[in-house]
């Protein structure tokens, strides 16, 4: 607000930023309620990590395994059936199909495997394993003595 002093003469042109913080602070707290919603919506794994893994292009097979060792194709729960008939379609439109196969770290090896094979079986000979990157220790991090290279927990 502008207050006048003395002399109505002089012209007092004090911005008042109060309005415009409360405006941002409304605007700051919707975005966070909504960046917390859009989040929910994805399928929760926790992916293995790999020092090796190289970036791979978008494809139309993103198949997923959670937790709980359901089948996930793009987002969409789906059976064995249902992913066979997908790629079946999928192959008429696209010779070149890539598949990108994600599991939860908690996921037996066989079963990842199975997805492989039925993958394979229905022609995409292009996949890809999705992992996590692994988070690097900083430089004089402590690191396992020789003598406990071989100890398993």
């Amino acid at each position: 607000m502008a207050s006048v002093q003395g002399d109505d003469d002089e012209i007092l042109a004090d911005i008042n930023i109060t309005p415009m913080v409360d405006i941002m602070l409304v605007l700051l707290i919707i975005f966070m309620v909504t960046a917390a919603t859009i989040m929910d919506d994805s399928i929760k794994i926790e992916l293995p990590e790999a020092s090796t893994g190289d970036e791979t292009e978008g494809s139309l097979l993103g198949v997923t395994i959670d937790a709980d060792g359901g089948w996930h194709l793009n987002g969409s729960e789906i059976s064995e059936q249902g992913l066979r008939d997908f790629i079946r379609e999928q192959q008429r439109s696209d010779d070149e199909l890539q598949a990108i196969i994600a599991a939860d770290r908690g996921i037996a090896h066989g079963d990842v495997i199975h997805l492989i094979d039925v993958v394979k079986q229905e022609g995409v000979t292009k996949f890809a394993i999705n992992i996590d990157p692994p988070s690097l220790a900083p430089l004089g991090a402590a690191t396992p003595a020789a003598g406990d290279a071989g100890k398993l927990e």
